[in-house]
């Protein structure tokens, strides 16, 4: 998976990564700024999710996207 397509295109990617994990702001979407590891730590801290399960969550968030 090549994560610097997300890094790269962030302000685009904002609005899906919101549709999928709506519990989001957009502060800490700004703050995330595309890194993945602050995207999962976010993720983690909104929705009580263990960190194995949301690094799945956000691989098959990715391969769907179709980038």
């Amino acid at each position: 998976m090549d994560w610097n397509r997300v890094e790269g295109n962030w302000k685009q990617v904002k609005g899906k990564v919101k549709e999928k994990w709506g519990k989001l702001t957009d502060d800490d979407l700004d703050v995330i700024n595309g890194q993945r590891d602050q995207l999962e730590g976010k993720i983690q801290e909104r929705y009580g999710i263990a960190k194995d399960q949301v690094r799945k969550d956000i691989d098959t968030w990715y391969t769907t996207q179709g980038w």
